[in-house]
Order: structure tokens, then sequence, then C-alpha cells
């Protein structure tokens, strides 16, 4: 299967990355000549398409990696054909606005840890090959519509503002002495520990917290004050933005 990525950008790169990583052939993957196409093929050992035309005539799959505003023309008059998949991984833009002729459209949504091996990649429509190439980049989320596709979306948001906790708390306990490697491994460690205890324990979240939130203890009077700041509230603003901002409104 020839692979073809339109759009090297920064998330093209983690793909990139981790599709190599997963032990992909960097000759099996053709790269757009713009942006970083060039630069990430001399380096990796990936095929440089002539222009998108030609990338789109050599591939099985197409990612669609560019700037929102940019998919609809990316796509426009290339020599689409039936059986190619197009994955569409530009936020908020619906599988109606990309006109790729008798090839099929899937949204995807991974996130920079895909490099990793580590990303939970939602995909609509759920299309068996595309579930196959995406579990090289981690775990795929299959949803079965659109509007759950762009909640569901918000989460790539999420993991931004989660990278942004995990550094504010390293930054506090580098202030107050600690060792700034250190405090950086604990928080980030800390995080990846509350995630596998909720992902992997089949228990009810509010049950998981209120075992941990001993009355008077530490992780009760740090959440009051939380609470008190409005920070839940924020949260759940900070997520309406985003999810508005994706469906156009």
């Amino acid at each position: 299967m020839q692979l073809g990525v339109i759009g090297v950008g920064h998330l093209a790169g983690a793909l990139l990355g981790g599709l190599l990583r997963s032990g992909m052939a960097a000759g099996d993957i053709v790269l757009s000549p713009r942006g970083k196409g060039p630069q990430r093929a001399a380096r990796d050992g990936h095929v440089l398409a002539r222009d998108n035309a030609d990338l789109v005539t050599r591939c099985d799959m197409v990612i669609l990696s560019v700037r929102p505003g940019d998919a609809a023309g990316a796509v426009a008059g290339l020599p689409w054909r039936a059986g190619q998949i197009v994955l569409n991984a530009c936020a908020g833009v619906p599988i109606a606005a990309l006109d790729v002729g008798p090839a099929t459209v899937v949204r995807i949504m991974p996130i920079t840890a895909a490099e990793l091996g580590a990303s939970p990649t939602l995909v609509y429509p759920p299309e068996p090959r595309a579930l196959d190439l995406l579990a090289r980049l981690g775990a795929p989320v299959p949803l079965q519509g659109e509007a759950q596709f762009e909640t569901a979306t918000v989460s790539a948001a999420i993991y931004g503002w989660a990278q942004a906790l995990i550094r504010g708390g390293a930054d506090w306990s580098e202030a107050q002495g600690l060792d700034p490697e250190t405090a950086r491994q604990l928080v980030a460690r800390t995080f990846v520990a509350a995630g596998r205890m909720i992902a992997e324990k089949d228990v009810p979240m509010d049950r998981l917290l209120a075992d941990l939130v001993t009355p008077g203890g530490i992780t009760e009077a740090g959440l009051k004050h939380l609470e008190a700041a409005g920070v839940p509230q924020a949260w759940d603003g900070a997520c309406d933005v985003v999810r508005r901002k994706l469906s156009g409104s």
C-alpha cells in the first residue's frame, strides 16, 4: 500500500514519526512537495511527489493535514478514483466539504502523541483499512456520526490543556526548590497514572475520585479551592468554546 500525505506540518510530522516507529517502510509513504515535504523526504527516505496530482495517482490512501481553510482547495480537481481513502485530519472540516469524486473520505483526529504510538485517534466512519493504519499510531476511537466526532474532537484541545497543567505543576514545584527534571517527570507521570486508573479500572469515575478525597485531606483542600475559584465552570466553558469553533458557530 502506498500512503500519501498532503500537508507536512507539525501534526503530519508526528504521524510520520509514528508510522516509521511502527515499522512502516519510509519508501511506502509519498509526501507532497510543499511545506516540509522535501526536508522530510530527504531526511527519512520518503518518496517526494512532483505535485498533489502525482501523489494522488500513486497512492491508495491519502492523509490530508492542511489548515482547515485550505482543505477544500487542496483536494479539488485531483485525479481521485474509486477505492481510495482520504483521511481528513483537518479539524472542523466535514466530509461534505471535500470534493474527492469517487474516493471515500474518513475523518480522523490524531494528536501528536502518535509519534510515540500513543494517540487515541478519532475515526468516522470506522472504515476497516483506516482503522488498521491508525492502529499503528495508538488506539483508534471509532465514532458513529459527525456530531459525535465534533464533540469528541474537543479532546484534542484538552490534550493541549493537560500539557499546560503539567507545565504549570512542574514550574510551581521547581519554584519551590525541586530539581527541574524531577519536577517535569513527576507531574507528567502523575497525569499518566491518573489517566490509566480511569481508563483501565472498571469503576465509576466518581467513585475513583471519592476514594482519593479523604475528608480534611490534601486532595479535598485543593479541590475546594479550585471549585471556589470557578475552575470547573471555566473548564466547561473552554470546551464549549472549542465545540462552537469546530462547528463554525
